[in-house]
């Protein structure tokens, strides 16, 4: 099998590299936190010193970083280092631009690479069900295809260099937006007497269906398997939904596309976070909207 080396082994990437033990990929990563080491070691990846260490005899390269300006360290760092031919993989979430820089430094060294973010949080991390989004050339996301997919639900080559980037944010963009949406209705519901069970057996099968009402609904009770369910533990922290959307506004600014309804969502996140509710699940944000602190 794959000698693969994956840097970033957080609440992530620690269970994505796990499933890829399962396949019977040999596994050698690294991360700074010496407690995510710790877990790594026990899902059977090889612990190395540094990112350079896991790079060194690998095929495939996968990173999952905080951000562009750490993805772009490593690459520059390890690109240099890693085997000819060897391909790089950034499942990070990350500015388009940022995205298309890694690209170049692959290149430059005469490497493959797709940016490859995902959808699906720790569950599907976990579960090995996360929506990829690819982008990148045909033959790059071809050999990485079948990396991905002890890790994947799905696997969707959305076009060239930085699409995946660019896909990731317009879907949370609208995820954000509709989780804010679908709070309100809940909070409206409550103030006019009915009761959330009545709400989502309405929505939840008609016009207001959305993933963030049937999938992930904001109390509890009707789904659960929702963070609601759990005092808003998460999931998904209010913290990285902040992250995307400040991502999909400057995307947005750079472009030069008209973003109301994702530049509110992205100040009540931020009003949100503000409050010290970072670490929470982004469906928490029910309670900011009651005028409730968590």
């Amino acid at each position: 099998m794959t000698t693969i080396a994956f840097i970033g082994l957080g609440n992530m990437g620690n269970p994505m590299a796990a499933n890829l033990v399962k396949a019977g990929h040999t596994v050698n990563g690294f991360d700074l936190m010496p407690e995510n080491l710790t877990v790594a070691r026990e899902h059977g990846v090889v612990v190395m010193a540094n990112a350079i260490a896991a790079v060194k005899d690998a095929d495939v390269v996968i990173t999952m970083l905080p951000a562009g300006k750490h993805v772009l360290s490593v690459y520059e760092d390890a690109a240099p280092k890693a085997k000819q031919g060897a391909l790089f993989i950034d499942s990070s979430t990350i500015d388009v631009e940022s995205a298309r820089k890694a690209h170049s430094v692959a290149k430059k060294h005469g490497l493959l690479s797709i940016d490859a973010p995902v959808s699906g949080g720790t569950g599907g991390a976990a579960a090995g069900t996360l929506t990829f989004m690819a982008g990148g050339a045909k033959d790059a996301f071809a050999k990485a295809e079948p990396i991905l997919k002890p890790m994947a639900g799905r696997i969707v080559h959305c076009g060239d260099d930085g699409a995946g980037q660019a896909a990731k944010i317009c879907n949370n963009m609208m995820l954000g937006i509709s989780m804010i949406g679908v709070a309100e209705a809940f909070v409206l519901a409550e103030k006019l007497g009915l009761s959330h069970q009545a709400l989502f057996d309405v929505a939840s099968t008609s016009s207001g269906q959305c993933w963030s009402l049937t999938t992930y609904c904001p109390v509890p009770g009707p789904v659960p398997a929702s963070p609601a369910n759990r005092d808003y533990k998460p999931g998904f922290a209010a913290a990285l939904m902040l992250k995307d959307l400040k991502l999909s506004q400057e995307a947005a600014q750079s472009a030069g596309a008209v973003t109301p309804m994702g530049a509110e969502a992205a100040q009540l996140y931020a009003l949100f976070n503000a409050q010290g509710n970072g670490g929470t699940d982004f469906s928490g944000i029910i309670n900011f909207l009651r005028g409730n602190p968590l």
